[in-house]
């Protein structure tokens, strides 16, 4: 282990289109904005924990499973995947989040 490799990410980045397909195969997918900008659109499927919430709820995610998170434009989701991922969990991140969802012209329901 080199002396840089505690700043290295443990999630991997991917587009919405990947994150779809992923979650199509088992994925569980985590919308971790806050409660009013989730009921305003949110992805198929996704489950609703808020960012401030990831640390606390770990027992409700599945550590079986592999996890993507996602938010508005992709920052929050960074701060929630780099929590999940120093628990244990393998992470995709959405790049762009759900304004990189809707630009691929990916479902989204209210």
């Amino acid at each position: 282990m080199g002396v840089f490799d505690f700043f290295k990410r443990k999630y991997q980045t991917v587009s919405a289109v990947k994150a779809k397909e992923t979650q199509d195969t088992g994925a569980f997918l985590i919308d971790v904005r806050e409660t009013d900008e989730y009921r305003s659109g949110h992805a198929p499927g996704a489950q609703h924990i808020a960012v401030g919430q990831i640390a606390h709820r770990l027992k409700d995610i599945p550590q079986e499973r592999e996890i993507i998170v996602i938010c508005q434009s992709g920052m929050r989701s960074q701060r929630a995947a780099g929590v999940l991922a120093s628990n244990g969990y393998k992470v995709l991140n959405v790049s762009g989040g759900m304004i990189g969802w809707q630009r691929a012209g990916l479902r989204v329901v209210k």
